[in-house]
């Protein structure tokens, strides 16, 4: 609930900013002058940007707690088997047995999205995120029946 509350204050401040930096953006436009213009539509594109990569994060981070409550309720989630040190942090040799067996479990059933599921959090596990990023991707186009880009 914490990590929700984070994510939508930050995404409150975010669309604060990029209203703020949208109007910058249209005060230097009306300035009218070939600079100001040329600054103006610059400016512009920031907030343009930012709104699209705020949307498809969220839509991604939707998605994956989609499919999360999908596969607990199938009872299918992976359960924690990690060792951790006196503070907390997973074994690195834990980590990288568990993410073994879930990368044996991919490679066996390729076209199943839970098991693509559940290699994303061993690489999450990992602390890889581009890979465990990647593998809910595909996770996601498999359950959605996508074409799924290799």
């Amino acid at each position: 609930m914490r990590a929700k509350i984070t994510y939508f204050l930050t995404a409150a401040v975010l669309v604060v900013y990029f209203v703020l930096v949208g109007t910058r953006g249209l005060m230097l436009i009306r300035h009218g002058t070939w600079l100001t213009v040329t600054f103006g539509l610059a400016v512009l594109i920031l907030p343009v940007i930012g709104i699209w990569f705020l949307w498809a994060n969220t839509r991604f981070v939707t998605k994956a707690n989609q499919l999360a409550a999908e596969l607990e309720g199938e009872g299918g989630l992976p359960v924690d088997e990690l060792e951790r040190d006196g503070y907390g942090r997973i074994l690195r040799d834990s980590a990288d047995e568990v993410f073994a067996r879930r990368k044996a479990e991919t490679e066996d059933a390729p076209g199943d999205w839970r098991s693509w599921f559940r290699l994303a959090v061993a690489y999450r596990d990992a602390r890889d995120t581009p890979r465990a990023r990647k593998a809910m991707q595909r996770a996601i186009a498999l359950h959605e029946e996508k074409p799924v880009r290799v």
